[in-house]
C-alpha cells in the first residue's frame, strides 16, 4: 500500500501507540458504565426488598435488573480483556518458547476475533428484529433493541482489543 510504504517505522508505531492509548481510554469509559449499571441493580434491588417490606413493590424491577445485567456483561467485556483479567491456562503455555507462545496467543484471539464478530452481527440482527417488531418488556414497556445494538457495540470494541493484543504480542510489548 503506498501509504503505508510512505510512513516510516516510528510514524507507524506512533499512529499504533495512539489507537491503542484510544482504545484503553474508551474500554475505561465503557468499564465506568458497567461499573454504574452494577451500582443502579444493587441500589434498584435494596429499594425493591425495602419496599417489598412495607408491601409496595417497585414495579419492573425483574425486568430492569435484567436489562442492567446486559449492559454490566457487555461494557465490561473489553476492559476485562484489556486487563487480561480473564482466566488463563498458562501451565500448557508456559512450557512453549516464545516464537510458540506468540503463535498460540495469536491463534487464541484471532478465534476470538472471529467470535466476538460473529456475536456483534447477530446482536445487531437482533436488535434490528426487536426495533421492527416493537418488542418491550412486558411490565414496563422498555424497548429492547437499544441493548442489543449496545452489546453490538461491545462485542465490536472487543474486537479492537484482540487486534490490539494481536500487534503488542508481535511487537514484542504482550508480557
Amino acid at each position: 500500500f503506498p501509504f503505508f510504504s510512505k510512513l516510516s517505522d516510528i510514524e507507524l508505531g506512533g499512529l499504533m501507540d495512539k489507537a491503542f492509548n484510544s482504545l484503553k481510554v474508551l474500554c475505561k469509559a465503557m468499564n465506568y458504565i458497567a461499573c454504574l449499571a452494577l451500582t443502579m441493580m444493587l441500589a434498584l434491588i435494596v429499594i425493591d426488598v425495602l419496599l417489598r417490606a412495607a408491601n409496595h413493590p417497585f414495579v419492573g424491577t425483574f425486568e430492569i435488573v435484567s436489562l442492567l445485567m446486559g449492559v454490566v456483561i457487555g461494557f465490561g467485556i473489553p476492559q476485562g480483556s484489556l486487563d487480561r483479567g480473564h482466566v488463563y491456562m498458562e501451565f500448557l503455555v508456559e512450557k512453549f518458547s516464545k516464537q510458540n507462545k506468540n503463535l498460540m496467543n495469536t491463534l487464541t484471539r484471532i478465534l476470538c476475533l472471529f467470535l466476538f464478530l460473529c456475536i456483534g452481527y447477530n446482536m445487531i440482527n437482533i436488535g434490528a428484529r426487536f426495533h421492527a417488531s416493537g418488542e418491550v418488556s412486558p411490565t414496563i414497556k422498555l424497548p429492547f433493541y437499544p441493548l442489543a445494538y449496545s452489546v453490538a457495540v461491545c462485542c465490536f470494541v472487543e474486537c479492537c482489543v484482540f487486534i490490539s493484543d494481536i500487534v503488542r504480542i508481535w511487537r514484542g510489548e504482550y508480557e
